[in-house]
């Protein structure tokens, strides 16, 4: 996370091995709301975004697994974060 920036809202999507998928939507239904099967928002304090990136890295498998945070501090500003492996080594999701 940037240093300072406060974010209050989250788009996260992630790609997850079929043995830690349920934990991971488990984490993120704690600090989010579902939106799609992978895919959560909802606006959210730093000091939760800290934890739930904390949750996630602790069941993740970084060199397989996707997480991607798009993180947004008001209208229209959005920063990007992911946790683990892009898949296809795309570039950023946002233009």
């Amino acid at each position: 996370m940037s240093k300072g920036k406060n974010y209050n809202y989250v788009i996260l999507v992630y790609d997850i091995g079929e043995k830690r998928v349920g934990k991971v939507y488990k984490i993120c239904k704690q600090y989010l709301v579902p939106f799609q099967k992978s895919v959560f928002r909802g606006e959210i304090t730093p000091s939760n975004l800290i934890a739930l990136r904390a949750a996630l890295k602790k069941v993740i498998d970084d060199s397989v697994d996707f997480v991607a945070l798009f993180k947004m501090t008001g209208d229209y500003v959005f920063d990007e974060e992911v946790i683990g492996v892009r898949l296809h080594n795309q570039e950023s999701m946002l233009l």
